[in-house]
């Protein structure tokens, strides 16, 4: 006889993980804040040496796309932190 508490065995939502249903664990949290940082420097650096190939200009076109990625990474990052609160 379980006393009425379902499956739940009479335990605290504390004690079942204390996640809600559907959202990411931490880990995977971490993981796409990790992987959202790389593509978007990846990109910043990829569009930098193109515009230093465009431009004809060396180290200018790459601290544009360092800074451009470097500001798109930041937005992204607080996006899902965001998400995740």
């Amino acid at each position: 006889m379980n006393g009425g508490h379902g499956d739940d065995q009479g335990r605290a939502p504390s004690d079942q993980g204390g996640r809600r249903e559907g959202t990411p664990s931490v880990a995977a949290a971490f993981a796409a804040m990790g992987t959202s940082i790389a593509i978007c420097l990846a990109l910043g650096v990829v569009l930098g040496i193109y515009l230093d190939r465009w431009w004809h200009a060396s180290p200018a076109g790459l601290l544009v796309g360092i800074v451009l990625g470097t500001a798109a990474a930041v937005a992204s990052v607080i996006s899902l932190v965001r998400r995740y609160l």
